[in-house]
């Protein structure tokens, strides 16, 4: 495969993507943030070029350096004939088997050659599902699309988002020093290696929450490499209390006013926050979020 890493090829493939949106979102958004500082030091490869039919996001080699460490170590996939790609991913020097590793897709018919190409390589695959949700204007990109991106930190949020609040609530940039609370409170996380992820995530990309009376965060959401939005969590005390909604509703705003790509993916059997998500802008996608975690057989957890 080929590796892009002039920025007036990445800002053509980017273009390209948006026309296969929502099956190539995640693809998107992850040469969105390294078009934008690539603060993940991820690289894109793809199987030809300028006319493409893989496109393979990955950290770069200095990066996947704990065999056991699936929160970095994860490829996210976009094809426009996912049934062809089986030889491709079975390259070894595409895809580092030898690893615990996630692969991201939004197109279920990987499905086959992703397991077929860790079956040739011994190696054992779990597959999760659900649902996918954009807004509207992410659903209807298309390639005159232009992004812009600021420092989170530098650009903040407008003023007058931090006058309207109820009293002892205060919207804010969610700090790094909270990556511990959020961390603990994470279905996926509560250990050391998801804590690095968390970190860099807060303090690299923008994150948000709500303070509450004693000053600590109550609710509270981050963004991902890929550009989704996740993590997502109340504290029991100010559940169904608005708080959430209130941190998507402006987080949401501010994305969109940056021109950054978004998009949520929720469990199908959660029918509570498919609901929440729709009341906030957010539409159900044509295609499904699909991640496949892969095991060698030395490094399957018992």
């Amino acid at each position: 495969m080929i590796l892009l890493d002039n920025s007036e090829q990445l800002l053509a493939l980017f273009e390209s993507l948006a026309r296969s949106i929502p099956e190539s979102l995640k693809v998107y958004g992850s040469v969105y943030h390294i078009n934008h500082g690539n603060p993940f030091n991820m690289e894109v490869l793809v199987d030809s070029w300028p006319e493409y039919q893989m496109v393979i996001i990955r950290p770069q080699k200095q990066e996947m350096t704990d065999d056991m460490d699936s929160y970095t170590n994860v490829y996210r996939i976009f094809s426009k004939e996912p049934q062809k790609s089986q030889e491709l991913l079975k390259n070894c020097e595409i895809i580092n088997w030898k690893q615990r590793l996630q692969i991201q897709g939004l197109q279920e018919s990987l499905g086959e050659g992703i397991r077929a190409a860790a079956f040739s390589n011994s190696v054992k695959v779990e597959h999760s599902t659900a649902v996918l949700l954009a807004t509207e204007d992410i659903l209807k990109l298309n390639a005159s699309y232009k992004s812009k991106f600021g420092s989170w930190a530098e650009t903040g949020h407008p003023d007058d988002d931090f006058e309207r609040e109820i009293p002892n609530f205060k919207y804010a940039q969610l700090d790094v020093s909270y990556s511990g609370l959020v961390n603990d409170n994470w279905k996926l996380g509560k250990n050391e290696r998801s804590l690095r992820y968390v970190k860099r995530c807060i303090g690299a990309l923008p994150a948000a929450c709500m303070l509450g009376p004693e000053g600590a965060p109550v609710a509270w959401l981050t963004m991902d490499p890929s550009c989704e939005v996740g993590m997502a969590y109340s504290v029991e005390k100010y559940r169904k209390t608005g708080k959430m909604a209130q941190v998507i509703v402006r987080y949401k705003k501010y994305l969109l006013q940056k021109n950054i790509p978004f998009y949520v993916s929720v469990l199908e059997e959660n029918e509570r926050s498919r609901s929440s998500a729709k009341a906030a802008g957010f539409f159900e996608a044509s295609c499904e979020w699909h991640q496949w975690t892969c095991y060698p057989q030395n490094l399957v957890p018992f």
